[in-house]
């Protein structure tokens, strides 16, 4: 047997991953080859492509590490119709039934049941029947934790030697939340919090209630909350909804009451005003947890992970907060990162990996100058070669050309971080309207965030305080004076969600650099590289197609630039 470990989870924003001694080598979401967005099916396809991009066979790896082994879970993997179902459902890709709402409730108290020796044993029966379409039928399953997967994921990739970890998502495992401490190289969980206290459900069902699609469309709720009248909290009915004692979390209602109870609430306010109640409920809550964990533990350098943690508002939040030395935040944060830290969690028990290097997360599929030549031909659309393609495509969005951007290896995550990427100046309200309305066909609200040389983060950001936010996945607030240079890429409340480029001599930086030349800033309006409720591009003829389907003008693939019209 070999030395790599595969990484697998199977249910939404399924994925897998590859790991070996202290490397992240491979880890790609299905997702993004079955091309439906936040795909739930087992990883067939990931878990080929990880293999295959490192020319590795089924003798190679050594172990398999599989994420959360819950009644529902298991259940799922015996009856995967009945996550099919609730996919389409939650998607809006199937017309709710007589029994939908029914479903949906038994749905919820399913959850709340932990694992135990019969699921870890109809798990392990179900996935190996999977993995041996790989030859994998006889290697060793382990399954880990769903939160500890997010837990490792965190604490091993911060780059700290002793930290806080918390993790708080909707629910997995039977559990919304785990507070751990990461000190002389063990990882230790203190705390958990229950599913039937889930800060992340509370969320959800906001997002359900504004007619929204939980689990996809939280960001829309962070975004539309902006636009409310900001209401003290004295005033604010969401607030006591949930309670923090020390590190306990507590719901007031039950997972099937809350709904109820929202529901009333948000009869009584317009939908822009109960965005605000309860994103304000969600930084209020956490960072008091937050604050109560510090104090517990001593320890002022916090790693998080979970879903619930993809909101960068809070995230901001966090990072401002007096006793918070350092913040980091693993960049997939939610379910999708679960397969590397199923990896991560098996490789600290079998080997004692603490620390990965963990300089960019382009760890996903990379395609040949011929591949790419070859997929262009085939389009039949017109293209060049230039040796220096980032100066001309620097020229192109000075001109204020939009360009779709396709670089290298893939992005890990739900951020387009320079390598399948939307490219535009920042300071463009009309751009802004064309990408929202014609190219991207999303809501008006919704801003698109910005990348920048990180020497312009100093001059930009009001609370720019030196930390790392390579990964876009912290809020910032624009200077003042500088929000109309940045008009394109801020909320209304001055807000924005910068990716800070550090990286040397990556094209991406050779670019903004070429930008910076060209109009004296090295800062490009930055969205993830795909139309609306499709997964990011993940091959040529992805980006091919997503050019024609949007009628943009120009596409760049390595050194080649498409144009649309010939």
């Amino acid at each position: 047997m070999g030395d790599y470990i595969l990484g697998i989870w199977d249910g939404h924003d399924s994925g897998a991953a590859v790991i070996k001694d202290n490397r992240i080598l491979a880890a790609v979401n299905e997702e993004r080859l079955t091309r439906r967005k936040l795909e739930i099916k087992f990883p067939d396809k990931s878990v080929r492509a990880c293999l295959d991009c490192l020319n590795l066979t089924a003798s190679d790896i050594g172990s398999v590490a599989v994420s959360t082994y819950d009644f529902a879970k298991t259940l799922a993997r015996i009856y995967p119709q009945l996550k099919e179902d609730y996919y389409l459902l939650r998607r809006r890709k199937k017309t709710p039934g007589l029994l939908s709402a029914l479903k949906k409730k038994a749905k919820y108290k399913i959850t709340e049941t932990g694992g135990n020796r019969a699921t870890r044993y109809v798990s392990r029966i179900s996935i190996r029947n999977s993995l041996n379409r790989f030859g994998l039928g006889n290697i060793s399953i382990n399954l880990v934790d769903h939160h500890l997967c997010h837990a490792a994921a965190a604490a091993f990739c911060c780059g700290f030697e002793e930290c806080l970890v918390i993790t708080i998502d909707g629910i997995g495992d039977a559990l919304s939340g785990t507070i751990s401490t990461l000190r002389n190289g063990r990882l230790s969980r203190i705390e958990s919090v229950s599913g039937k206290d889930s800060i992340g459900i509370f969320f959800e069902h906001v997002t359900n209630l504004m007619n929204m699609r939980e689990l996809e469309d939280e960001g829309k709720v962070m975004a539309l909350a902006n636009y409310a009248y900001p209401i003290p909290d004295s005033e604010n009915p969401l607030i006591d909804f949930i309670s923090v004692d020390g590190m306990n979390v507590k719901c007031r209602y039950s997972t099937l009451e809350m709904f109820d109870e929202l529901k009333k609430v948000l009869w009584k306010y317009p939908s822009e005003q109960f965005a605000y109640m309860a994103q304000r409920t969600l930084e209020v809550k956490i960072c008091e947890l937050v604050k109560n964990s510090i104090n517990s533990t001593g320890l002022n350098r916090v790693a998080l992970s979970g879903g619930v943690f993809s909101n960068i508002k809070v995230n901001m939040k966090i990072r401002a907060l007096p006793d918070v030395e350092k913040c980091f935040i693993f960049s997939h944060m939610g379910d999708g990162g679960l397969a590397l830290g199923a990896a991560c969690s098996l490789n600290y028990d079998l080997n004692g990996v603490t620390s990965y290097s963990f300089p960019d997360v382009y760890w996903g599929l990379k395609y040949s100058d011929d591949e790419i030549v070859s997929a262009i031909k085939a389009s039949g659309l017109s293209f060049d070669y230039h040796e220096n393609i980032e100066h001309e495509t620097a020229k192109l969005i000075s001109e204020g050309y939009i360009v779709f951007w396709f670089q290298g290896r893939m992005e890990y995550g739900p951020r387009a971080l320079g390598n399948r990427s939307i490219l535009a100046l920042p300071n463009s309200l009309k751009i802004r309207d064309i990408l929202n309305l014609r190219l991207k066909m999303r809501v008006w609200y919704q801003p698109f965030c910005p990348s920048m040389l990180e020497e312009e983060a100093v001059q930009y950001l009001e609370n720019y305080d030196g930390l790392e936010n390579r990964f876009m996945t912290m809020g910032y607030m624009v200077k003042h004076d500088l929000t109309e240079q940045m008009q394109g890429v801020i909320s209304v409340d001055g807000s924005c969600r910068p990716q800070f480029v550090t990286s040397n001599e990556t094209r991406y930086k050779r670019l903004l650099k070429e930008l910076k030349n060209l109009t004296g800033t090295g800062i490009v309006l930055n969205t993830s590289f795909n139309i609306h409720g499709e997964p990011l591009v993940c091959s040529p003829e992805d980006a091919l197609n997503t050019l024609k389907k949007t009628g943009n003008d120009y596409l760049v693939m390595e050194n080649y630039l498409i144009r649309l019209s010939k």
